[in-house]
């Protein structure tokens, strides 16, 4: 039941809004001290319509949408009851790892993002701060809730005989591997000509007196190496505390406005940054991001080197995990150089948790076999090297009790948590002040959960 509404965990939701518009205006729902109005409705079914392409609706869909509103009102009304705090940092956490999701499934290219909602990458955040907290809210309650459900061995056997084997989902192609990285150190030279080159914009731009914003402007598009803000004159837009790198906060939100900052570094490169005007906690900021580029030279003797590891595996002088702890450069190395998903935090990825160039590599690899050193780009637009290390893949199938055991399992649990929230419900709905708009009483939803 709460599983179905997968649409407002994607926060492509949050951007149909300004496109969506009704003159109706009624309170079609009470729920505790919270009120849902018909435009509330309209716009959420709008949003649902336009990700799910739903174009015959009998009223169920409508119902189905008005009930996750219904429902997220009433968790949010349990939160409040619990006084469960959801900080701003939290919340961000959850926006940029949701970010660097959405960016990985475009190659990386935040144009492409920001092509599509028409927004820079610091307005979409901006839009998704207020749905991503109230998730939180949601899911807080939620764990609440379940947190001492769990399932036995034999009733998730029961699960699948009550299911039925033929009705087990199709799991995709899954695939287990490993990278060794390495970074082309870049030459002191190239960092002092990087930061002669910003403190030469920066002169530029306060040459130019009253039309200092408009020469930082242009700048910005020709020069920054941020995709993301170079077309709009490097304008980030107003941003929150908290959105930024630190580094990079810690110096824009001591800017006087029209001020221009000295030479900075964060993870992504070195800035000089333009505040244009602060409200409270918001900055209305442009940049101009350099980021120094290793030298052709370097850039060969790290694919060499990696060349030579690949050589010294094959040779069988040491295994992966050996070569990884000893010269990968990346984090992972610690745990052997496996790679590990973020989104489920198990060693295995799909086609759709990889970014496409990593899936260009793997796909063509079998089991045991080692990619030539290939190029490797990370969010900060920083460039690597690696070779990738194919440890398993399997193959697309039905989920079954041997392969998929965790799988089935989480799915059996999932059911179970589900029949707890709902019996929570029922429950909640006898001591909260819950009304529902008579037009919606035939809603699926009103009786089973046994709203007057």
């Amino acid at each position: 039941m709460i599983r179905r509404f997968l649409f407002l965990i994607l926060f492509t939701v949050s951007f149909f809004s300004a496109k969506t518009q009704t003159p109706i205006d009624a309170i079609i729902a009470w729920i505790g001290k919270d009120i849902i109005l018909q435009s509330d409705l309209e716009k959420a079914y709008a949003e649902y319509t336009a990700q799910f392409a739903v174009q015959d609706d009998d009223g169920d869909e409508k119902c189905t949408v008005f009930e996750h509103l219904v429902y997220t009102k009433l968790m949010l009304h349990q939160a409040d009851v619990d006084s469960i705090v959801v900080t701003d940092q939290q919340v961000e956490a959850v926006i940029n790892m949701r970010m660097n999701y959405f960016l990985q499934m475009v190659g990386g290219d935040a144009r492409v993002l920001e092509r599509h909602f028409g927004k820079s990458i610091a307005e979409i955040k901006k839009d998704m701060r207020e749905i991503v907290r109230e998730q939180m809210y949601v899911e807080e309650v939620q764990e609440n809730i379940t947190t001492n459900i769990t399932v036995t061995p034999s009733e998730v056997k029961n699960f699948v005989n009550r299911v039925g084997v033929d009705s087990m989902p199709m799991i995709p192609a899954t695939y287990e591997f490993g990278h060794i990285l390495r970074t082309p150190p870049v030459s002191e030279a190239e960092i002092v000509a990087i930061k002669e080159r910003l403190e030469g914009y920066k002169e530029r731009a306060l040459r130019s007196d009253s039309r200092m914003e408009q020469e930082f402007s242009m700048l910005a598009r020709l020069y920054s190496d941020d995709p993301g803000s170079a077309s709009k004159g490097g304008n980030l837009g107003f941003v929150e505390r908290g959105v930024l790198y630190p580094e990079f906060e810690a110096v824009a939100f001591n800017l006087r406005s029209g001020e221009i900052s000295h030479v900075l570094k964060t993870r992504a490169g070195y800035h000089i940054i333009l505040l244009h005007e602060r409200r409270g906690e918001s900055v209305n900021v442009s940049h101009i991001l350099l980021q120094p580029k290793p030298s052709a030279e370097e850039q060969v003797r790290t694919i060499e080197f990696l060349d030579s590891v690949r050589q010294v595996i094959l040779d069988k002088k040491m295994n992966f995990s050996e070569a990884a702890m000893l010269f990968s450069e990346d984090p992972n190395r610690l745990s052997g150089g496996w790679v590990i998903n973020p989104y489920t935090l198990s060693t295995r990825f799909d086609q759709e948790s990889l970014d496409q160039a990593t899936f260009a590599t793997i796909s063509k690899l079998i089991p045991g076999e080692f990619s030539t050193p290939v190029i490797y780009i990370n969010e900060d637009g920083v460039t690597s090297y690696r070779l990738l290390y194919l440890r398993s893949k399997v193959a697309p199938h039905r989920a079954n009790l041997v392969e998929d055991y965790d799988v089935i399992k989480n799915a059996a649990l999932e059911e179970k948590k589900n029949k707890a929230i709902e019996r929570w419900i029922i429950n909640k709905v006898k001591t909260t002040s819950i009304r529902i708009h008579k037009d919606y009483k035939d809603c699926e939803f009103v009786t089973r959960w046994q709203i007057n």
